[in-house]
C-alpha cells in the first residue's frame, strides 16, 4: 500500500526530478510490513524494474537517490528496509558511531529472512502496473553488496550489480548458519557484476580473486571491475572515500547491465 508521496528535492534541491515519481511504500511478507522508498518513471509506459539494497546505513539519502538514478533511466525501483525487524525506519550516516550501530544491525539479521523480504519486494514489483515482464535487476552495496550475491541465486533476479560486498568468500548474512555466501555462486542465474575499490581496507584483494574464480568455475555470465586508488564506499557521494572517476565508471557498466538483461 501506498503511504504517501515524498518530493526528492527536499533532500537535494538541484537534482531535477521533474521526470520520476517517489513514494514511501509497504511491502507485505507475511505478517511483517516491511518499510520501502519507490522511484518509477513519471510518464505514461512499463518499464523493467530493480531492487535495490542498503548499506548498514539503511534506506538514506544515498540508497534513495540511487533509486532516483535508475528511474531517470526508466527503471522502477524500490529500496526496502532490510532491518525492518529489529530497527524500523532506521537510517543514518557515516560518522564511527553510525558504522558501529550499522554493524550491530547487519549481524543480527538472517540469511534466510533476507531472501524473503527481497522476494516480497519483487512480487510487490510484479503487481504495479509500471513493472513490465518478468525481468527483475539487483544492485547493492557493501551489506547490500553481499546480499545481492545472494539474491542472484532467485530465479527472478535477471542481472545483478554488487558493489563491495564484504565477506562473501568468508560468511553468509548476520548471524546465519551454515556454508560462505560463494559456496552457492553455481545457483546464480543470470549475468552479475561486481565492483571494488583495490584499496579497500575491508576486503582484500584475495577476496575478489576468490569471488571471480568461483564464478569463472561455475561458469556465470560476469564481468569483474577493480578501481586503483578507490576504497570502500567510493560509489557514494557523501562519503569522504568518494572517488568520482570510480563512481562514474562503475554507473557506466551497471547501465550496460541493465540495458542488455532487463528488456
Amino acid at each position: 500500500m501506498t503511504t504517501g508521496t515524498i518530493n526528492p528535492t527536499q533532500d537535494n534541491p538541484t537534482q531535477d526530478n521533474s521526470k520520476i515519481r517517489t513514494s514511501r511504500v509497504q511491502i507485505a511478507n507475511g505478517d511483517l510490513l516491511i518499510d520501502a522508498y519507490l522511484a518509477e518513471p513519471d510518464r505514461v509506459g512499463t518499464f523493467p524494474a530493480v531492487v535495490v539494497v542498503q548499506e548498514i546505513f539503511g534506506v538514506n539519502i544515498h540508497i534513495r537517490e540511487v533509486a532516483e538514478r535508475l528511474a531517470k533511466e526508466g527503471y522502477v525501483a524500490i529500496a526496502p528496509a532490510l532491518f525492518q525487524r529489529t530497527a524500523p525506519n532506521f537510517e543514518s550516516n557515516y560518522a564511527p558511531e553510525d558504522i558501529q550501530v550499522g554493524r550491530g544491525l547487519k549481524d543480527r539479521t538472517k540469511a534466510d529472512e533476507i531472501l524473503g523480504d527481497i522476494q516480497a519486494a519483487i512480487a510487490y514489483l510484479k503487481g504495479l502496473p509500471k513493472v513490465k515482464g518478468e525481468a527483475i535487476g539487483a544492485i547493492g552495496f557493501c551489506f547490500g553488496g553481499h546480499v545481492v550475491y545472494l539474491t542472484a541465486t532467485l530465479p527472478e533476479i535477471k542481472a545483478t550489480a554488487s558493489f563491495y560486498g564484504g565477506g562473501i568468500p568468508s560468511s553468509t548474512l548476520g548471524n546465519s548458519s551454515g556454508e560462505p555466501t560463494i559456496n552457492r555462486t553455481a545457483e546464480i542465474k543470470a549475468p552479475i557484476y561486481a565492483f571494488f575499490g583495490e584499496e579497500d581496507q575491508g576486503i582484500p584483494l584475495t577476496d575478489v580473486d576468490k569471488i571471480e574464480s568461483a564464478l569463472v568455475a561455475a561458469k556465470i555470465s560476469h564481468k569483474i571491475f577493480r578501481y586503483a586508488k578507490a576504497g570502500h564506499g567510493f560509489f557514494c557521494d557523501r562519503r569522504g572515500s568518494y572517488h568520482p572517476e570510480a563512481a562514474a565508471d562503475a554507473w557506466t557498466h551497471v547501465l550496460e547491465l541493465f540495458q542488455e538483461n532487463l528488456k
